[in-house]
């Protein structure tokens, strides 16, 4: 048994043939499926596939730093209001996103925080995107008190990064389809880590792991990553699905 612990099923590139592929997935041993937010756009799309799937995929709450622009209040308000009628599954995904555009540095700090608070006050895990934004997101973690659970998604980063990740204590490392990347240099960090501190995830529809790279990536995918990671531990797939799936369940269901 796999579980896709980010997977954005909702996602147009699936319009054609959704459930079909979460059936694929299921199919595959990936048995579990959990679907970050984006924005207020993706919510509607992102519920029918959990009303289609209620045992097998999960939606989370939260704002994508990409999507925080001028009307990020108005954002959050909507964020608030779903976290006040049901649970879901985590608060994410949440962060900060330096890559393309800083020009809503300081709202996409006040963002992450307020979600964080959240989280703290909803008794959620984190699933965190950090890109080119490193730095800035462990001095806001470091800033707290007291951290919930979570995830640092798509983790690309190197040792002494996720050395530091680990150090908070209660965070996984999402390791997907960058680790089969030939020149990734994930690889070598995965070796050095201990498989309690991995959780599989895909990223779909992005990052489809090698032999599909540059294609649409898809859950059904997900035991290719974890052969990968097998093959770098120089340990069986059914450890790396059994370690990394009770991982996964850690900071989800507990």
């Amino acid at each position: 048994m796999f579980i896709d612990t980010h997977t954005h099923l909702y996602s147009e590139e699936y319009n054609t043939n959704r459930y079909e592929l979460i059936q694929d997935a299921l199919n595959n041993g990936v048995s579990r499926l959990y679907m970050p937010n984006i924005d207020s756009s993706s919510i509607d799309e992102m519920l029918k596939v959990e009303v289609h799937f209620p045992e097998q995929c999960f939606a989370m709450m939260g704002i994508h730093p990409c999507s925080v622009k001028e009307n990020y209040r108005e954002e959050l308000n909507i964020v608030k209001q779903w976290l006040e009628l049901r649970r879901f599954s985590a608060i994410g995904e949440i962060g900060m996103d330096l890559y393309w555009d800083k020009t809503f540095i300081k709202e996409q700090e006040l963002v992450f925080k307020e979600q964080l608070y959240w989280a703290l006050e909803y008794n959620y895990p984190i699933v965190i995107h950090c890109r080119n934004a490193f730095d800035e997101i462990f001095e806001i973690l470091k800033s707290f008190e007291k951290l919930p659970k979570g995830i640092f998604h798509c983790f690309s980063g190197d040792l002494v990064q996720a050395q530091k990740i680990l150090s908070l204590g209660n965070f996984k490392l999402g390791i997907g389809g960058v680790v089969t990347f030939k020149n990734s240099g994930l690889d070598k960090v995965v070796e050095q880590l201990s498989l309690q501190d991995i959780v599989l995830e895909t990223d779909a529809p992005y990052l489809a792991p090698v032999p599909y790279r540059g294609k649409r990536n898809e859950s059904a995918y997900l035991p290719i990553i974890a052969q990968k990671i097998a093959d770098i531990k120089q340990v069986t797939l059914k450890e790396v699905a059994t370690i990394t799936t009770q991982n996964a369940l850690d900071i989800f269901e507990n």
